[in-house]
């Protein structure tokens, strides 16, 4: 049996057909390429691109992915299967020139069998075209974005994502470990087989073991149970996020014919409208982001070391759970949840029947969705980070009856796979009745135009840009009596009522429905403190998930203020070309915490200190033509803005306190009352003075803590600062180097932004280089980029052993150099059973 890393040595270029061949269009050169990789965000942008604000003004199209490989003599007789973690989309696979498998969604596993078309003993073609084209709403990528595995198996065997472990019965004291493994017999004789499991805790001590004999007809495939017993569990949470591994072997006599090891986690999970949501019996709040799938200067390409990232800065930031919108989230995403500790809320459709965008997955939902369900979980079930399944986001369909059929259906398909795990959908109630809004509109539109305000039509995005201004309209909508009922068999199927920016229903629906549970699945960042103060004081509202954790590719500029003197003249919804990011995050594209991240970790109690965040002092004044509920202030923190002496500039200043004095080298600016404007806000308006900037939070007249900014100085100086200098080879690693224009004591310049021009040489490559700016032209694949408020980054990816080297440029400052080194390594993809490639060898040894 073998689990194969079979990410390297692939080439792509755009698909060209035979018959276009033929007809003469000349092909692209095979371009060399190690996955995960996304095909499309080297591509040109322009601003013709169809519906180009929904995904970043990048075009469509067709790619095309070849990787040659030898099937040895050894193979011949035994299954060969490709598991693609995902490939963005329609997905057709030949081997040898023969169809092997295809799969419709762009986010779900699959497993293709490819021995049938094998050359044993020879060399081997597999093809892979993928297509995308006005299917998304969201900058989606294309191609094979997530890892590929090959896996090797014996004709009897355990089943590809056939051993599922459940923790059934666990406390302090004890937990009941079972093991379900599908074992299959593909040989012609009737075998009589043991398995063998073996549970070791994070550091190799055995804690439970247990065997049993399973025979097998020919052909037949059987579940066989084993449930063990470990004494004093160290329990799963996203606060001690402790990992069993459980060595599962399936052996003939003395010879193993199959192994894994498979992670887990030994929790249990409770939820009721009177106790909330409990793990491990202890009440747990949801301080959730939602989060797209794409990793920035990378697209959409899911590369492990990204993913693991990710996450690490969404838990520092104060999150302790995400929701994966709108499809299921990558393996390499959940493996970092389940060590990192973060609870994951994974969904499955952005759309069923009715469609939101011209050639979306809605037209294949119908015959897909059972598949696309079975695949989400037979990834998601051995992680212990995953505790709800998300049947849907924002489907219209969920205030009509029918809706409400497909909800039963889906929700009832879960948990005929999984009974542990708990089933919402985030129901918007505005969509839901959106039939009969969009029924009032022309009569709204009467009456805008009569009084003189802006019609729709000077908004690209139709209803979306209604948005803006009907935040209050759309709660108002959503508690009405007509949302009540029409969304009640839909909210009725799930185990949590998933509310998308549902608020209004919070206090209304204990009335209403005193048994529903209700989870904020996607909230306005603008109101998280009222948001929070519901969650606290309600026991069945048990969390709230943010638009957005990460700024995100697409959706362009839901989240720029925009000026009335803007350039463009863009007063609507999205920002135009070329416009790139939808700017929501409460870390922005290349990871960099923004104000609003720092205010929410105020709100959730997490941070005693306060924070300064000035507004840009350039746009003092000028009036804002329209910031949506997504938005923020423009506002970053800093007080170096040279050119800006004895202008008048606005500050805020975040804190959990009465009062906050904010002081000018040691000078007393004002003392302001907290919350005039904004809870935890208390704002200033002064005129810029270099100098030290201290803000002193006051509770009752007694200090609570205080933060200071310092200008910049005269230095200016190009810095690299990476994540980490030892890198793994293979294809799961990256290095996250930060480019700074600072002073040389720390201090970034804001206002001296310039181009920057990165070199990578050694065993390593620049795989990305992009910066934080919500609207711009420049490429991640170049390696020039201009740093925005003083910041870039640069993603470097290891090729083989040795040392690389990083250089950067820019004008004004010394250049600036730092180096890694790249270390041999038999460390797996971070998925599951990946990890059981290596580590089964291990558990043989310590056995």
């Amino acid at each position: 049996m073998t689990y194969e890393d079979f990410n390297s040595d692939w080439s792509y270029r755009r698909k060209v057909t035979p018959f276009q061949e033929l007809g003469g269009t000349t092909g692209a050169d095979w371009a060399p390429v190690t996955l995960p990789h996304d095909a499309l965000i080297t591509t040109e942008r322009h601003a013709e691109a169809p519906h180009g604000h929904t995904n970043g003004y990048f075009d469509g199209g067709a790619f095309e992915y070849r990787k040659v490989f030898a099937a040895p003599e050894e193979y011949r007789g035994r299954l060969v299967f490709l598991e693609f973690d995902g490939v963005y989309r329609d997905a057709v696979v030949f081997v040898n020139g023969a169809l092997a498998g295809r799969h419709a969604n762009g986010y779900s596993r699959f497993v293709v069998r490819v021995d049938p078309h094998l050359r044993f003993g020879d060399d081997n073609e597999v093809l892979v075209s993928c297509r995308t084209h006005l299917d998304s709403r969201w900058y989606a990528g294309c191609g094979i974005h997530r890892d590929v595995r090959l896996i090797v198996k014996n004709q009897a065997h355990l089943a590809v994502d056939g051993v599922r472990v459940t923790t059934p019965d666990a406390d302090e004291d004890e937990a009941v470990v079972e093991i379900a493994a599908r074992v299959r017999n593909a040989g012609p004789v009737t075998s009589t087989l043991r398995l063998t499991a073996v549970v070791r805790d994070k550091d190799g001590v055995e804690t439970a073991q247990g065997s049993a004999p399973v025979t097998l007809l020919p052909t037949d495939q059987e579940t066989a149970r084993l449930r063990l017993l470990v004494d004093r569990p160290r329990l799963w949470s996203a606060e001690t996020p402790t990992r069993y591994f459980a060595h599962v072997r399936l052996s003939n006599g003395d010879l193993t014919v199959d192994e894994v090891l498979i992670p887990f986690g030994i929790r249990t999970i409770r939820v009721d409208a009177r106790r909330g949501l409990r793990v491990n019996g202890s009440e747990v709040k949801l301080r959730g982001a939602c989060i797209h799938g794409d990793n920035g200067p990378l697209g959409a390409a899911a590369i492990g070391r990204a993913e693991e990232r990710k996450i690490e800065l969404l838990k520092a930031a104060g999150f302790n759970a995400i929701r994966s919108s709108h499809h299921p989230a990558s393996s390499a995403l959940l493996d970092a949840c389940d060590r990192i500790g973060m609870y994951v809320m994974d969904e499955s459709f952005d759309m069923w029947t009715q469609g939101k965008s011209d050639f979306d997955y809605s037209a294949d939902f119908p015959e897909w969705w059972e598949r696309d369900l079975e695949a989400m979980v037979a990834k998601d079930f051995n992680h212990p980070s995953v505790i709800f399944y998300s049947i849907g986001n924002e489907i219209p369909e969920t205030g009509s009856p029918d809706g409400g059929r497909w909800s039963r259906r889906l929700a009832e398909k879960l948990r005929a796979l999984d009974g542990t795990r708990l089933v919402t959908n985030g129901i918007n109630g505005f969509v839901s009745v959106l039939d009969l809004v969009l029924d009032g509109m022309p009569k709204r539109r009467a009456e805008a135009k009569a009084a003189g305000a802006p019609g729709e039509e000077q908004s690209p995005s139709g209803v979306n840009g209604m948005m803006n201004s009907v935040g209050e309209m759309m709660g108002q909508i959503t508690a009405s009596p007509i949302v009540s009922e029409r969304t009640e068999e839909a909210f009725a199927a799930l185990d949590v009522a998933g509310m998308n920016y549902g608020e209004s229903r919070y206090a209304l629906d204990r009335e209403l429905f005193p048994d529903r549970v209700i989870v904020g699945t996607e909230t306005w960042p603008a109101v998280i403190d009222r948001n929070w103060d519901l969650v606290k004081q309600y026991p069945h509202v048990i969390g709230d998930f943010t638009w957005t954790g990460l700024d995100y590719l697409g959706e362009t500029g839901i989240g720029v203020v925009k000026y009335a003197d803007s350039a463009d003249g863009s007063q609507g919804f999205s920002t135009p070309y070329p416009g790139l990011t939808a700017y929501c995050g409460d870390l922005d594209l290349t990871g960099h915490r923004r104000p609003v991240s720092y205010y929410r970790e105020i709100v959730f109690g997490l941070r005693t200190e306060p924070y300064i965040a000035v507004r840009r002092p350039e746009r003092h004044g000028v009036p804002v033509a329209m910031a949506t509920p997504w938005s923020w202030s423009d506002s970053l923190s800093s007080w170096s803005w040279r050119g800006f002496e004895g202008a008048p500039v606005h500050v805020e200043v975040y804190a959990d306190a009465d009062e906050v004095e904010l002081l000018l080298d040691g000078e007393v600016v004002d003392r302001r009352p907290v919350g005039t404007e904004r809870a935890f806000q208390a704002d200033f308006d002064m005129l810029y003075r270099p100098g030290e900037l201290v803000a002193v939070a006051y509770r009752e007249g007694v200090e609570t803590g205080r933060t200071s900014l310092t200008p910049a100085g005269d230095t200016l100086e190009l810095t690299l600062t990476t994540d980490r200098r030892e890198l793994l080879a293979g294809t799961a690693d990256l290095a996250f180097v930060a480019i700074a224009l600072t002073d040389g004591a720390g201090v970034v310049h804001s206002t001296c932004d310039r181009e920057v021009h990165v070199t990578v040489s050694g065993s390593g490559t620049l795989q990305g280089l992009g910066s934080g700016a919500p609207v711009t032209e420049e490429v991640f694949h170049s390696g020039f980029r201009h740093t925005f408020d003083g910041r870039a980054l640069a993603v470097i990816r290891p090729s083989g052993t040795g040392t690389i080297t990083v250089e950067a440029e820019a004008k004004g400052c010394a250049p600036a150099r730092l180096t890694l080194t790249v270390t041999a390594s038999d460390q797996p993809l971070p998925s599951d059973e990946t990890t059981a490639a290596t580590h089964c060898s291990d558990a043989r040894k310590s056995a």
